[in-house]
C-alpha cells in the first residue's frame, strides 16, 4: 500500500541522517576544541568516511529505515542505542588500529553521544510532524474497498488501528450477490459491483482495493481492474490475478501481511513527483512575482474596456475528481457564461470541449492577454497551493467531465497543468478532443522530469513567438 511513499521517505531519511552525522561531528569538534589539545579537523575527518556508510548499514539492519508508524518512540530509542553501541565498538577498534595514540578519545566519545541524541531528536520531530500533518487533514488518500469478507475486514481493521498512516476509507463495495449489507467493520457499504464505476466518477477516489481472497472471489477482478485503470484510478488487489503487467504495475506487501498487486495510472514515481512538486513551488513563486509586477497595468487595461471584476474564477476538475477554483485575468465580458449556450452550435471542437474562433465574448484586451498567455498568470497561485502543476493536463470543467467516456476520464488522474503537450503542439490546430486526450495520456504514461523541463522551455518559446494561442 505505502511502498511508493516509503521509498521516498527512506531516501529523505537517509539524507537527513547523513546531514545529522556531519553536523554532530562538527559540533563535537567545536565543543571539545574549547578545551584545547585538538589538531586540525582534517586530522579527524577520515572517521566520517567510516561512520557514514557504517551507520547507514546499521540503521537499516536494525529496522530504522523501515516503517516506524506502528512502533513506539521507546522502541525507536532502543534500536538507536543498538546502532551506536555496535557502531561505536567497530569504529573505536578502527581508530585504535589506525591511530592508537593520535586520535582524541574524548572527541570521539562526545561525537557518539551527541549523535545519539541528535538522531533521536530528528526521529521524534519527523514522527511528530507527519502525525500533525495528517491530523490537520493533509496527505490523506481516499480508499474504496471492494469486498465484505475476511480479507476486507482485516484490511479495514489495520487502517482503523493506524489512522496516522493517512488512509481514509471512502466506502465499501459489496461484490457478493444477495441483500446489500449496511456496513462492514463500521464502514458503510455504498454499492455493488454494478455501481463501482459510477461511485468512482462521483467521488474523489484515489485508490480501489479488491479484498477478495482466492476462496472468496466470485467475479472477474481483471475486468474491473482494466476498467478502473481506464478511468485513471490506482488499483490494488490482494488476489494474484492473470493480468497484463506493465512498468506501471508492481507487487508489494501491505504491513507485512497482505500481498498486493498495484496498477498505477501514471509513469512518474513518488521520488519524481516530489521533485516535480519542488519545481512547481519554485516556478510558482517566480510566476507570482511576475504577476504582481504586471497586475497594475493589466488591471487598468481590463477596467478601461469592460466593467467587472479583474479576475475570473471558474470551477475546474483536478486530481481524481477534486474540484478547485481556477483563476485567470478576466478576458471576456461579464455575461460570457450566459452567452455560451447561444454559441454552442458554433463549437469547432469535437468532443467534450467548447472553443470557437473569433469568440464575440472576448474583449480586445482579452485577446491580447490570451495571445500572450498573460491571462494565465494567476494560475501560478493554483500551482503554489498544490491544485495544479506547471506541467500537466488541461483542467476541464465539471460539465466537460460529465460527458467523458471512460477512457477519457484517465486524464484527470493527475494534477492539471498550466502547460502540457497539447499547449506546445499547436493547440489551435487540434480540433478533435480525442486527440487532446491522447496527448495527455501519452504524457502521463511516458512522462518524466526531463520531459517536464523540455515542455517548460517549449512553452516559453511558444509564448514569445505567440504560436498557437488565440
Amino acid at each position: 500500500m505505502l511502498k511508493e511513499q516509503a521509498r521516498l521517505i527512506t531516501k529523505l531519511n537517509i539524507l537527513m541522517d547523513v546531514s545529522t552525522i556531519c553536523t554532530a561531528f562538527w559540533l563535537s569538534y567545536q565543543i571539545r576544541g574549547q578545551y584545547g589539545g585538538l589538531l586540525g579537523m582534517q586530522h579527524y575527518s577520515w572517521v566520517l568516511l567510516v561512520v557514514i556508510p557504517l551507520w547507514m548499514y546499521l540503521l537499516k539492519h536494525f529496522g530504522l529505515y523501515y516503517s516506524q508508524r506502528t512502533s513506539s518512540f521507546r522502541d525507536l530509542l532502543v534500536k538507536l542505542a543498538k546502532v551506536h553501541l555496535s557502531g561505536g565498538i567497530i569504529v573505536s577498534s578502527a581508530i585504535y588500529l589506525a591511530e592508537p595514540h593520535g586520535y582524541s578519545r574524548g572527541f570521539f566519545g562526545l561525537f557518539i553521544t551527541l549523535l545519539f541524541f541528535m538522531l533521536g531528536t530528528e526521529q521524534l520531530v519527523a514522527r511528530s510532524a507527519l502525525r500533525q500533518i495528517r491530523q490537520q487533514g493533509y496527505n490523506f488518500r481516499n480508499i474504496l474497498v471492494v469486498g465484505t469478507q475476511r480479507s476486507a475486514e482485516k484490511l479495514i481493521d489495520l487502517i482503523e488501528l493506524h489512522k496516522s498512516w493517512g488512509l481514509r476509507i471512502a466506502g465499501i463495495i459489496q461484490p457478493e450477490e444477495g441483500e446489500l449489507k449496511r456496513e462492514v467493520r463500521g464502514q458503510r457499504v455504498i454499492g455493488t459491483l454494478d455501481s463501482l464505476v459510477q461511485v468512482c466518477k462521483k467521488n474523489p477516489i484515489d485508490e480501489v482495493i479488491f479484498c477478495s481472497s482466492h476462496e472468496e472471489c466470485t467475479f472477474d477482478i481483471a475486468h474491473y481492474m482494466g476498467v478502473l485503470d481506464e478511468l485513471g484510478i490506482t488499483v490494488r488487489t490482494v488476489l494474484a490475478v492473470s493480468f497484463n503487467l506493465t512498468d506501471r504495475t508492481e507487487f508489494s506487501v501491505f504491513h507485512d501481511q497482505i500481498p498486493l498487486l498495484t496498477l498505477k495510472p501514471t509513469a512518474l514515481t513518488n521520488e519524481q513527483l516530489f521533485v516535480k512538486r519542488c519545481i512547481d513551488i519554485a516556478g510558482s513563486i517566480v510566476g507570482l512575482a511576475l504577476a504582481l509586477l504586471l497586475a497594475p497595468f493589466i488591471a487598468l487595461a481590463i477596467k478601461l474596456e469592460s466593467p467587472g471584476p479583474l479576475f475570473f474564477g471558474q470551477t475546474r476538475v483536478g486530481l481524481h475528481g477534486r474540484t478547485f477554483t481556477c483563476w485567470k485575468f478576466r478576458t471576456m465580458f461579464v455575461d460570457a457564461e450566459e452567452r455560451k449556450k447561444e454559441l454552442m452550435h458554433l463549437n469547432e471542437m469535437g468532443g467534450a470541449i467548447f472553443k470557437i474562433a473569433n469568440d464575440p465574448r472576448i474583449t480586445r484586451v482579452g485577446r491580447f492577454l490570451r495571445k500572450t498567455s498573460l491571462d494565465e498568470l494567476p494560475q501560478f497561485w493554483n500551482v503554489f497551493k498544490g491544485e495544479m502543476s506547471l506541467v500537466g493536463t488541461r483542467p476541464p470543467t465539471p460539465d466537460e467531465v460529465e460527458h467523458y467516456e471512460n477512457w477519457q476520464r484517465k486524464r484527470i488522474c493527475m494534477k492539471p497543468g498550466i502547460t502540457g503537450l497539447w499547449q506546445v503542439s499547436g493547440r489551435n490546430s487540434i480540433k478533435d478532443f480525442d486527440e487532446i486526450v491522447r496527448l495527455d495520456l501519452r504524457y502521463m504514461e511516458e512522462g518524466n522530469l526531463w520531459l517536464d523541463i523540455k515542455l517548460l522551455f517549449k512553452t516559453v518559446k511558444v509564448v514569445f513567438l505567440r504560436e498557437g494561442a488565440s
